[in-house]
């Protein structure tokens, strides 16, 4: 019992002596300060000192870190693209080169300007060597694209359906691109009583339309025409 009373007395003790070390501390002069009041001062600087490095420094880093992470993954996957690539290069050159000679042949279809009217001539030999009459062959108004110009040609031939028929596939396939375009066949001959049509004969009315590509100078007065509306329309909204 008595050891107990002592031990709680000294403790007492300690606390109270502890306490006394705080009171009374000069603000102006903490290097004058007890042992405790220091030790605490020290700790509540380090506290402070860890906030501000976590939220000014460690935090940003970490949100840095987390981006370079995504960023990596990023990287790695155009890697893997790039890497297939690679791989595969031998053969994406291959078909660059097919695609490449598609295009000169489809190219090839299509006339220049000074073979047009040798596929207009074609056209309509075509027409004739199918026994059709032509009561109307006008070309139109050329409309230019960007890289070609199409000719339209407003057709109307009589003849037998299976000479229209044959005439439809000798068009398709020349040597140069032509398409037919609103197609329309009603009869031609004279009606007769139980008979519109007696005579078999057919009109058709069709306008077919032929391709060119524009040679370099068309291309270049284009380009040029483009730039000087593009330029036009930037001085007028200045």
């Amino acid at each position: 019992m008595a050891t107990a009373r002592n031990l709680n007395i000294d403790f007492e003790a300690l606390l109270a002596s502890a306490g006394a070390q705080f009171r009374d501390l000069n603000t102006s002069e903490p290097g004058q300060w007890p042992l405790l009041p220091k030790l605490a001062a020290w700790l509540c600087a380090a506290v402070v000192m860890v906030v501000i490095g976590w939220f000014g420094i460690i935090s940003p880093a970490v949100d840095e870190l987390a981006a370079e992470e995504s960023r990596e993954e990023q990287l790695k996957e155009q890697y893997k693209g790039k890497l297939a690539q690679a791989i595969n290069l031998d053969e994406l050159r291959k078909q660059k080169l097919q695609v490449q000679e598609y295009v000169t042949q489809l190219e090839r279809q299509l006339p220049g300007k000074a073979e047009m009217d040798a596929l207009l001539s074609d056209i309509n030999q075509a027409g004739l060597g199918r026994g059709l009459q032509f009561e109307l062959f006008r070309p139109g108004q050329v409309n230019v694209r960007d890289y070609y110009a199409e000719l339209p040609i407003a057709l109307r031939v009589t003849g037998r359906y299976h000479d229209m028929g044959s005439f439809a596939a000798d068009v398709a396939n020349l040597s140069r691109i032509v398409t037919l375009h609103n197609v329309t066949i009603t009869g031609a001959g004279a009606a007769v009583a139980g008979n519109p049509n007696p005579s078999g004969i057919l009109a058709m009315e069709a306008t077919a339309r032929t391709y060119r590509y524009l040679d370099q100078a068309e291309i270049d007065e284009r380009r040029n025409a483009a730039a000087k509306a593009v330029k036009k329309t930037s001085g007028g909204g200045q």
